[in-house]
C-alpha cells in the first residue's frame, strides 16, 4: 500500500461503505449494523497504520496525496496530515465505531439510514482534518452538516427538527463568510503570483503579506465561521439544543469530533494564514474564552437535565481550548490540542453514560433519580471516572490540558496579562461544583424513586465493550501524555514559527 495513498484510502473506506449500504434491505437491520462496524472498525486499524507510520521528528505535512481536480480554476484534491491532523484523526476513527455500537439498542427505526448517515458523517470529518486545499475543506466542511442535520431531525427528541434547523442556520451562516474570504483569498493569490490558486500550502506564503485592513476581514471571517462551530460565546445557543435533542450517539460524536473542528481551523487557517490578525485580535478572544469558560460553568450548575449539564460543560471546557490557541506560546498550544482529545473522550463518555439510563427510564431529569449507587454500583464508577476526568483531576486526561493551557496563558505575550489565567482557572473550581454535585444528588443517598429498583440494571458487556477503551485513554493520557504530545511537538513549533516570524513587529 502506497503510503502516500493512505490517506486516501481511509475516507473512501467510510464513503464505500455507506454506498454498499443501501444495497442492503431495511429488514436486515443487525446485519446492517455489523456492516457499519466492521466498516468504521477497518478505518480506525487503517488510522493505526497511518499513527504508526507518522514521523512526529519531520515537519511538514506527510502522506500528502495531490490530484488535480477542477482544471479551470487550479483546484486540486490535495491532501495531508500533520503531527495535529493525525492525532485528530485517531480520534474521529476511535470515535465513531464506539458510538454506533453505543447505538445497537437504542436505534431501531431507519437503522440502515441511521447507519449510511454514521458513515457519511466520518467521511466528512475526516476531509476536513486532512484537507490542503482550502476549496476541498470547504467541501467537507459542508458535507458534514448534511448528515448531522438528519441524524438530529429524525432520530432525536421531541424538538428535533428546531434543534437541527437551528444547527444548520448556524453553521451555513457561517460557512458562507468562510466561502467569500476563500475566494477573496485565492483571486488575491492570483493578482500576487499571476496564478488562481487554493493550495494551502501556497497561501501560506501568501497569506501573511496581505495588507493589514484585508487581512482583518479575512481573519474574522474565517473565525467567525469556525467560532460558531466551537461553540466559543456569545455563538454557543445552538449547541445545547442540538445536544439536549440529539440521540446518544450524535451527542457523542457531535461532542466528540464535530466541535474540535472550530478549534483545528483556528489553528490550520488563522493562525498561519494571518498572523498579524491573530496577534492582534489574540486579547479580544481570550476574553470571549475566558467569559464562555465562567458563562457555560455557571449555566450547568442551574441545569436540572443531567444532558443539558453535560452540553452546557462543552462552552466551558471549548473555552479553555480558544485560550490556549490564542495565548501563542507553545505550552497553551500543545495543551489546547490534547484538551481537544481530552473533551471528546470524557463528554464522550459522560453523554455516553447519560443515554444508558435514559434507554432504561426514558428521563434525564436529575430530580428522578437519587441513591441509584445501591443499584448500579459498576454504572456509579463509570460516572465517577468520566466526571473527574471531565473536572481535571490530576492522574487522569483532563488535568494535562487544562495545566499546559493555563501555564502557556500565564507565559503569553500575546495576552501580556495574568487575569487570563485567574478567570479562566475558575472554570475548573466550577466543574468540579456542577459535576459533583450532579453526582452527588444522583447517587448518593436513599434510593428516593421506588420505579428505579425495577426500571434501572447495570451496565452490560456490550456497554462495557463502549466505555472501557475510552477509560484506558483516560487514564494513559493522565499518566503518560508524551505518547500524544511528542506526535504534536513539531506541528506546533512550525505554527508558531510562522506566526512569530510575522509579527515580530507587534512584539516590539
Amino acid at each position: 500500500m502506497e503510503q502516500s495513498a493512505l490517506l486516501t484510502y481511509l475516507i473512501l473506506i467510510p464513503f464505500a461503505g455507506s454506498i454498499i449500504l443501501f444495497a442492503f434491505k431495511e429488514k436486515h437491520a443487525q446485519l446492517i449494523r455489523w456492516f457499519g462496524l466492521f466498516v468504521s472498525g477497518l478505518a480506525f486499524i487503517l488510522s493505526l497504520v497511518i499513527y504508526f507510520s507518522f514521523d512526529a521528528a519531520k515537519p511538514g505535512f506527510q502522506f500528502t496525496h495531490k490530484v488535480l481536480w477542477i482544471d479551470s480554476l487550479n483546484v486540486s484534491y490535495h491532501v495531508g496530515a500533520d503531527g495535529i491532523s493525525v492525532l485528530l484523526i485517531l480520534l474521529t476513527t476511535f470515535i465513531t465505531p464506539l458510538t454506533l455500537l453505543s447505538s445497537w439498542k437504542s436505534i431501531q427505526k431507519k437503522v440502515k439510514m441511521f447507519t449510511i448517515m454514521m458513515l457519511f458523517l466520518e467521511v466528512g470529518m475526516l476531509g476536513v482534518f486532512m484537507s490542503l486545499d482550502i476549496f476541498l475543506f470547504y467541501i467537507f466542511w459542508e458535507v458534514m452538516l448534511i448528515p448531522m442535520y438528519f441524524i438530529i431531525g429524525i432520530w432525536g427528541g421531541e424538538q428535533r427538527i428546531y434543534a437541527s434547523v437551528k444547527f444548520f442556520i448556524y453553521t451555513m451562516f457561517g460557512s458562507l463568510l468562510m466561502l467569500v474570504a476563500i475566494i477573496w483569498l485565492a483571486v488575491y493569490a492570483s493578482e500576487v503570483t499571476g496564478s488562481f490558486t487554493t493550495d494551502l500550502l501556497e497561501l501560506y506564503k501568501i497569506g501573511p503579506t496581505i495588507a493589514r485592513d484585508t487581512q482583518n476581514w479575512m481573519f474574522l471571517a474565517f473565525l467567525l465561521s469556525f467560532a460558531i462551530k466551537v461553540p466559543l460565546f456569545p455563538l454557543h445557543t445552538w449547541l445545547p439544543d442540538a445536544h439536549v435533542q440529539a440521540p446518544t450517539a450524535g451527542s457523542v460524536i457531535l461532542a466528540g469530533v464535530l466541535l474540535k473542528m472550530g478549534t483545528y481551523g483556528m489553528l490550520r487557517f488563522n493562525l498561519p494564514l494571518f498572523p498579524q490578525s491573530a496577534m492582534q485580535y489574540a486579547p479580544f478572544i481570550s476574553v470571549l474564552a475566558v467569559i464562555g469558560i465562567i458563562y457555560g460553568a455557571l449555566v450547568a450548575m442551574v441545569q436540572t437535565d443531567m444532558k443539558k449539564l453535560v452540553a452546557y460543560s462543552s462552552v466551558s471546557h471549548l473555552g479553555f481550548v480558544v485560550l490556549g490557541i490564542f495565548a501563542l506560546t507553545e505550552e497553551s498550544i500543545q495543551g489546547a490540542v490534547i484538551q481537544m482529545v481530552n473533551h471528546g473522550l470524557s463528554t464522550g463518555a459522560l453523554f455516553l453514560l447519560v443515554g444508558i439510563v435514559y434507554e432504561r427510564t426514558h428521563r434525564r431529569e436529575i430530580s428522578y433519580y437519587g441513591g441509584i449507587a445501591k443499584l448500579v454500583p459498576v454504572y456509579a464508577t463509570a460516572m465517577m471516572i468520566a466526571s473527574l476526568s471531565s473536572i481535571g483531576l490530576p492522574g487522569l486526561n483532563g488535568f494535562i490540558g487544562e495545566f499546559l493551557i493555563l501555564l502557556g496563558s500565564f507565559k503569553s505575550q500575546s495576552l501580556d496579562s495574568w487575569w487570563f489565567v485567574i478567570f479562566g482557572a475558575t472554570g475548573v473550581i466550577f466543574a468540579a461544583v456542577y459535576l459533583l454535585w450532579m453526582y452527588e444528588r444522583v447517587f448518593f443517598g436513599k434510593v428516593t424513586n421506588p420505579k428505579l429498583e425495577s426500571e434501572l440494571t447495570d451496565l452490560n458487556k456490550r456497554e462495557l465493550l463502549v466505555l472501557i477503551p475510552i477509560f484506558v485513554l483516560i487514564v494513559w493520557i493522565g499518566i503518560y501524555p508524551s505518547t500524544f504530545l511528542n506526535l504534536t511537538e513539531v506541528s506546533t513549533q512550525s505554527i508558531l514559527q510562522h506566526v512569530s516570524s510575522f509579527t515580530i513587529n507587534l512584539l516590539n
